[in-house]
Order: C-alpha cells, then sequence, then structure tokens
C-alpha cells in the first residue's frame, strides 16, 4: 500500500516537474525569439539610418546619473510656474542646429523637434509613421473612444463625421455667441478691477455646449437656466482635466494616477452629458431635426454607433472647444491691456469698420489687425504648448543631425518626438531678434510668408484643428463686443507689468496664466 502511494506520489512530482520544465522552456524560446526580432530591427533601422546618412543630435547634458539632476530642474520648473521658460533657455543653446535628444531615467529616448522642416515630416509627410503612444489609455476615463483618443479607421471616421458639421457651422450666425456674450455683460461690473479668466471659461463652456446640445448650460447665467447641475457639471468637468493632465505627465504608468476624486468627476460629467442627450433625442422626436439648434447633435448622433459613442465625441469636442478658446481670450486681454498702442490701433479698426453694431461675420473679415492680434497671441501662449509622438515604426527627420544639425536623423520605432509652438515662437532663427515680443504687426509686412510649419497653433497636417474657424470666430466677436462695451479697459495699477513670458504660468492640457487676467474696467468715456 504504502508502495502504490509512493509511486503516486513519484508521478505527480515528476509530472508537475515535466510542467514546469515546459514553461520554463517556452518562456526561454519567447525571451530568445523577442530578443532576436528587436536585435533584427535594430540592425534593419540602423541600415536604414546608413542609407540616408542620417548622423545623431546633440545629446542633453546632465550631471547626475540618469539625468536625475535634469529631472529635478523641470519639477522645480513646474511647481514655480516656469516649465515653458525653462525649456526655452534650454533650446537657446542649440541655435541654429534646432534639434537635441534626451535619455532620462526611464522610459524611451526623446528628441525635441525645433525645426519645421522636421514638423512637417511629423504631422504631414511622415504622418502614418507616428502615433498617440499612451494617449489613448490618458484620457479614456473621461474622454473615451473620441477624434483626440482615437487613430486608424476609428479616427477617419470621426474626423470626417465632424468635420461636416463644422463645414456647416461655419456659415450659422452668430447668435449662439452672441447669446452668451450678452449673459457676460450682465455679470460683469460697469467700473472695477476684474479676473477675466475665469468668466471667459463659463463663456466657451457656454457657447461650446449651445453648438454641441442645441442648448447652454448657462454656467455665467444662473437666471436663464443654470443650477446646481450646471455647476456640479462644470466644478466636475474642472477636476477630470487636473487629472487627464497628472495622468499625461505620468504616461505610460498613467494607470498610477487614478484616485476617487478622479474617478467620481468623470462619472458626473458623463451623467450630464448622457442627461443633455436622452433630453436632446426627446426634442428630436417632436421637432424637426435639421433645424438649426439641434443641426449639430443630429448629425452626430447619427454617425454614432451607440449612446456612449456619441457621449464620447461631444465630450472630445467640448474639451477642445472649451479649453482653448477661453485661454486665447485670456492671453489676449492680458497682451492687450499691456501693449495700449496697439489696443488703441484695434479700437480704431473697430470704429472704423463696425462702429457700435454687432459685429457679423463678414465685418470680421474686415478687420486684419484684429486677426494679427488673435495670431500674434496664439503665436505667444499656444492652448496646447506642448505635444508628442511615438514613431510606431522606425522612421527619418529630414534634418537635426550631424555637427552643423544639416544632416537626417534616424527615429526608431517607439522613440518620441516631442514638439513645442511655446518654444519655437520664441525662436530668433524663426521670428527674428524680437521673437519673444508682441508685435501683431509681424503679420502684416509680409515678413512671415511661407511661415509654414513654424506656426502651429492648431496643430498642423492630417490632425489640423477642425474647430479653428468656429474658434477664431467665437474669439473674434467676443474680444470686439467687449471693447465696444468697455471704452476704457486698461491694467490695474497693482498688476505685474513685466516682459512677455516672464508671468507665472499653469500648465495642464492647456496654457493658462496662473495669476489669472486682471484688468481694469470702466464704461465712463465715449467710445470714439
Amino acid at each position: 500500500m504504502h508502495s502504490e502511494e509512493s509511486d503516486s506520489l513519484d508521478s505527480t512530482s515528476y509530472s508537475w516537474q515535466r510542467k514546469r520544465h515546459i514553461l520554463v522552456a517556452f518562456f526561454l524560446s519567447w525571451l530568445v525569439a523577442l530578443v532576436v526580432k528587436k536585435a533584427l530591427t535594430y540592425k534593419r533601422g540602423t541600415a536604414l539610418g546608413r542609407r540616408h546618412e542620417c548622423q545623431p543630435c546633440p545629446e542633453l547634458p546632465y550631471s547626475w546619473p540618469l539625468g536625475l539632476d535634469r529631472i529635478t530642474q523641470l519639477w522645480a520648473a513646474n511647481a514655480e510656474g516656469r516649465l515653458l521658460a525653462f525649456l526655452c533657455s534650454i533650446a537657446d543653446g542649440y541655435e541654429p542646429r534646432n534639434q537635441l535628444s534626451q535619455y532620462l531615467l526611464l522610459g524611451p529616448r526623446a528628441y525635441h523637434i525645433l525645426n519645421p522642416r522636421n514638423l512637417e515630416a511629423v504631422l504631414s509627410i511622415n504622418f502614418k509613421d507616428y502615433g498617440f503612444g499612451a494617449r489613448s489609455g490618458v484620457f479614456a476615463p473621461l474622454l473615451g473612444k473620441g477624434i483626440f483618443t482615437q487613430e486608424g479607421v476609428a479616427w477617419k471616421h470621426s474626423r470626417d463625421l465632424l468635420r461636416k458639421q463644422f463645414i456647416h457651422t461655419r456659415y450659422q450666425k452668430l447668435d449662439h455667441v452672441s447669446e452668451h456674450v450678452d449673459n457676460l455683460f450682465r455679470v460683469l461690473p460697469r467700473e472695477g478691477i476684474v479676473d477675466l479668466q475665469p468668466l471667459f471659461f463659463s463663456l466657451t463652456l457656454d457657447t461650446t455646449t449651445a453648438l454641441l446640445f442645441g442648448k447652454s448650460v448657462y454656467s455665467l447665467s444662473a437666471g436663464t437656466g443654470g443650477g446646481s447641475d450646471n455647476r456640479l457639471f462644470a466644478e466636475s468637468f474642472n477636476i477630470a482635466q487636473d487629472g487627464l493632465a497628472k495622468r499625461f505627465r505620468l504616461a505610460p504608468w498613467q494607470f498610477l494616477y487614478n484616485p476617487r476624486k478622479f474617478q467620481r468627476a468623470c462619472a458626473n460629467v458623463h451623467h450630464f452629458v448622457e442627461r443633455y442627450i436622452d433630453s436632446v433625442y426627446d426634442e428630436l422626436e417632436d421637432s424637426d431635426a435639421n433645424a438649426d439648434s439641434l443641426y449639430f447633435f443630429s448629425k452626430v448622433a447619427g454617425g454614432s454607433a451607440s449612446k456612449g459613442d456619441l457621449r464620447d465625441q461631444l465630450l472630445n469636442v467640448l474639451l477642445a472647444g472649451r479649453d482653448t478658446t477661453a485661454c486665447c481670450l485670456s492671453w489676449t486681454f492680458r497682451l492687450l491691456v499691456r501693449h495700449p498702442w496697439e489696443l488703441e490701433r484695434l479700437r480704431n479698426e473697430i470704429h472704423t469698420v463696425v462702429g457700435l453694431a454687432a459685429p457679423t461675420r463678414d465685418m470680421i473679415k474686415r478687420m486684419p489687425f484684429l486677426a494679427c492680434i488673435i495670431k500674434e497671441s496664439l503665436r505667444l501662449y499656444p492652448p496646447v504648448p506642448l505635444n508628442n509622438r511615438t514613431a510606431v515604426q522606425t522612421t527619418i527627420l529630414p534634418t537635426g543631425g550631424g555637427p552643423d544639425g544639416n544632416s537626417p536623423m534616424l527615429v526608431r520605432k517607439g522613440e518620441l518626438v516631442v514638439f513645442s509652438q511655446y518654444v519655437n515662437s520664441r525662436r530668433k532663427s524663426i521670428y527674428g531678434e524680437d521673437a519673444a515680443e508682441f508685435r501683431p504687426d509681424r503679420w502684416e509686412t509680409g515678413e512671415l510668408d511661407g511661415i509654414g510649419f513654424a506656426y502651429f497653433p492648431f496643430h498642423g497636417g492630417s490632425r489640423q484643428c477642425l474647430g479653428e474657424d468656429f474658434a477664431i470666430t467665437e474669439i473674434s466677436y467676443s474680444v470686439v463686443r467687449l471693447l465696444q462695451a468697455y471704452p476704457d479697459i486698461a491694467l490695474p495699477d497693482d498688476e505685474f507689468m513685466g516682459p512677455v513670458g516672464s508671468e507665472r504660468q499653469v500648465l495642464t492640457l492647456v496654457l493658462s496664466p496662473a495669476d489669472g487676467c486682471r484688468v481694469r474696467l470702466s464704461k465712463s468715456g465715449t467710445y470714439h
């Protein structure tokens, strides 16, 4: 009996040992295959680089192991609200080669693109060689599967769907903007010092929800539809976006940041939008689906497979439409009150073209200096100042390599390219010795004709922003109306003047002034 039990145990032990050996052998085989595959890929990449005569670009120097000194400097600069100024100071050391690379701590090598030719390669010519990397995972809790997280066939479908609606919207009247600018005036004092920035965020939230849902959340005016639910939505939207910014900085370990407060905020936003979707569906059953107020919603709903897909698409557009426009308005007025000559010239143009009437699209098009003001604001303070892409296959950048920076460069699969409109806008090799100064007339002298991919506040190439015209029109209309309503808009006496770029900044998914947009308003005086 004991012998039989012993034989059984020996047999079981042998069976487990054999399975373990098979598993170990399988794992080792897989590991060897992986190493061999990577080695062959690396070899093919090296051969590709030789054929194109690629050369390496300068390395970002560091003193501590793994570049920990640079990481510490980045953290400190970000905490002080001066991260972008710090990046500009690093880039200044690489004129005119306009390219550098880094490999800090953990993760792939990153190439900092400072040459417009390389931007064109990444965003347009070799667009298919680059992807989002971890972005979809970073944004998924709030944005789900929308145009800003999708790639490939799904992205093309979303882009075609939304592009058609923005083309239609472009020809709408400005009623959806004018109503909410009027609401802005109802909460502004006749005179006094006001921080315009939070009001601009409420304004653009109202206008964008009016576009998307056919009715606004009216965050500016509780008396016309705003309430506790709308306030909860606005607060939750802010918390969720702040969480996305934290996850973005942690990528590809974004899953480490998922606190309950962030989860609850995302759930609140989803619930709010889904309730709006249900209410709009009810309206569509009782009205003409092609009515202007519901046109955008009805068409996007018709191209969405489910309510969840529709919610994600609307949230993607809402995020872009609200934040980028509000930031541009804030920076534009910060610049105008610090540059009285340009402000007065703009007032004269408004008086000549519009007078005291509400501006139309045609009138806005006949104000070239207004367009220059907004262009210059977007150049110096792009709403999305930093971006990146991950190479999905080994590819070539046309310039940046070698001692003179004129040779091509090899970017291997999995490596990052990082680019910044904020940094590039301050490159003297691109914009001249006064690159860091606010000079709107640089856009009317012809000196920037053919600027190409040195100017990309609305991105470029295949992912050029679909809402660019909508945003510029809203910004233009709001600027004109505010200057009409207040003959005196100036810098408060206690506000720091300082050169452009010296202010503290908040960098989340968008760029905003840390100290807001404080102005002194007065309706006294005569408007021209």
